[in-house]
């Protein structure tokens, strides 16, 4: 039966001590794979996935085809296009929401300083699969990359034992945007995809979970690829007061238990009541699951009930924690919510369980664990793009601002700085019209009335796609509406079987053309 303890007791500091990553074990297996693969290629890429994995698969094969896209779609219900087309409209809905805008801001004395946001060119995105089937994952992490605009967007997932995709793993990558796949996972595939290979394509970074060993690939081949975080077990922590049911609160501490053994699902309040209930609600309920003994595991080695002196200690013992979940079953959970500082997502009041952020709320579910909410956000549209800085000095900006720069450069001993600075200091002779501003855009230098605005701003839309479903978020394998009878979706999430008239053929909307 799942233990009640106070903060402090060793039980608690156990479960603390237990979430640190152990990386280590695997970490000289997992670099033999990954030199291999940055060696050997395709050749050392189908070698390791036979030799672990038992699937004979030769490179010709790695890629995906259309006709098994297509395939795939005659292999899932019609109950879960809708599903998954609803799930894609609401995570896209919300990403839209986190685009930034590049900017540029003429300054006083004649210089223009800007900030310029792009999308990654080519993102890696790692789906589990095997007997799996992760739907969920895919548009996750393949729309948050549509929507930032990235051209490229390539998913590796283990095949099954004949060598073959998950038929949902491959609806929900051509509803959500993925451009290729390839039917290869582990160590290996997150290698191929950080060193590229003849038939892999290198990318700039590498999202999504897997297991210890996709894991420890990750932060191996990190510098030489960028990643969007180290996944560790699942875990939920759940503040609750006496308003809470006793058997929401069970089921969601079960629903965590069922990923597997590691996963963490602990419950914190003040009220001893609750906390007997729940622990009477959890032996209940675990009797009737498909996954019981995996859940009775996961509760028996990771599950916890804490009982503090009030919800004061109970926020102290949650941010402490930094949970990948945390739910907040409280009376009035928003006058709380200022009090927390470290979690992945926050799921308020008692009817918004942890499972709807995992499928269908549209807010990420890619979320940091191990207590790395102190320091890591979930995956977001920021996370598939960068920040360029822009700079722009005219002749009298560079004369009121140099010789600041030369004394500090020649502090530091840099010479050749300073007279970098210098040299055009001492060749201008006349200041030129101070009556003018001069902005870059585009390469074309205007010129522009100091009166006028001092920032400009366009949307970053470079590439941006429209939303899942419509032929230009499935480039690599064309329109297959007319197959799946898929219902079209334009940008203000109202379905329709036309294209916005305001839409290219490319796929871009001229009305949200950026400036820069």
């Amino acid at each position: 039966m799942i233990p009640i303890v106070k903060p402090g007791e060793e039980r608690f500091s156990a479960l603390l001590q237990g979430r640190k990553f152990d990386l280590e074990k695997v970490e000289a297996v997992v670099a033999e794979i990954v030199n291999a693969v940055k060696r050997g290629g395709d050749r050392e890429l189908c070698a390791i996935t036979a030799r672990l994995d038992g699937v004979e698969i030769e490179p010709s094969r790695l890629l995906v085809t259309t006709c098994e896209i297509k395939d795939a779609y005659t292999l899932v219900n019609e109950d879960f296009l809708t599903a998954l087309r609803r799930a894609a409209e609401n995570i896209h809905r919300y990403h839209r929401r986190q685009l930034r805008n590049s900017w540029i801001t003429p300054q006083p004395n004649g210089a223009v300083l800007g900030q310029m946001i792009t999308p990654l060119q080519r993102v890696g995105i790692y789906v589990p699969g095997g007997k799996a089937s992760y739907p969920s994952s895919v548009l996750m992490n393949a729309i948050p990359a549509a929507v930032a605009g990235v051209p490229e967007i390539v998913m590796v997932t283990p095949p099954g034992k004949d060598g073959s995709v998950n038929p949902y793993t491959l609806v929900a990558a051509a509803e959500s945007g993925v451009t290729k796949i390839y039917r290869v996972g582990g160590a290996q595939a997150v290698a191929a995809l950080a060193y590229g290979t003849a038939t892999v394509g290198k990318v700039d970074k590498i999202t999504g979970p897997g297991n210890i060993y996709v894991t420890a690939a990750k932060r191996q081949v990190y510098g030489v690829v960028g990643i969007d975080m180290l996944a560790g077990p699942s875990e939920v922590l759940i503040v609750a007061d006496d308003t809470a049911r006793p058997n929401f609160v069970a089921a969601d501490m079960l629903a965590q238990a069922e990923h597997d053994e590691m996963a963490s699902a602990i419950l914190v309040t003040p009220n001893r009541q609750l906390a007997e209930n729940v622990r009477r609600e959890l032996a209940a309920q675990l009797a009737g699951l498909n996954r019981q003994a995996v859940a009775a595991q996961s509760m028996a080695d990771k599950g916890l009930i804490v009982l503090t002196a009030d919800l004061e200690e109970a926020f102290a013992v949650a941010n402490y924690f930094a949970p990948e979940h945390l739910e907040l079953m409280l009376a009035d959970p928003y006058r709380w919510l200022g009090r927390v500082s470290s979690a992945g997502a926050v799921f308020l009041g008692h009817y918004s369980p942890e499972a709807v952020g995992d499928y269908i709320a549209g807010p990420n579910h890619v979320l940091p664990t191990s207590g790395t909410a102190r320091f890591f956000s979930p995956l977001s549209v920021d996370t598939f793009t960068k920040k360029t800085s822009l700079i722009d000095y005219s002749p009298a900006a560079l004369q009121q601002e140099g010789r600041h720069a030369i004394v500090l450069a020649e502090t530091e001993g840099l010479d050749a700085h300073a007279k970098s600075i210098k040299i055009r200091m001492e060749d201008h002779t006349q200041p030129g019209d101070e009556t003018v501003n001069y902005v870059s855009a585009n390469s074309n230098r205007r010129r522009v009335s100091k009166d006028q605005s001092a920032d400009y701003s366009s949307i970053n839309n470079q590439g941006l796609r429209d939303l899942p479903g419509m032929q230009s978020l499935k480039p690599g394998f064309g329109d297959l509406h007319k197959d799946t009878k898929a219902k079209k979706t334009n940008r203000t999430g109202q379905t329709g079987g036309n294209r916005p008239e305001s839409i290219d053929p490319d796929g871009k909307d001229d009305r949200d053309e950026p400036q820069l």
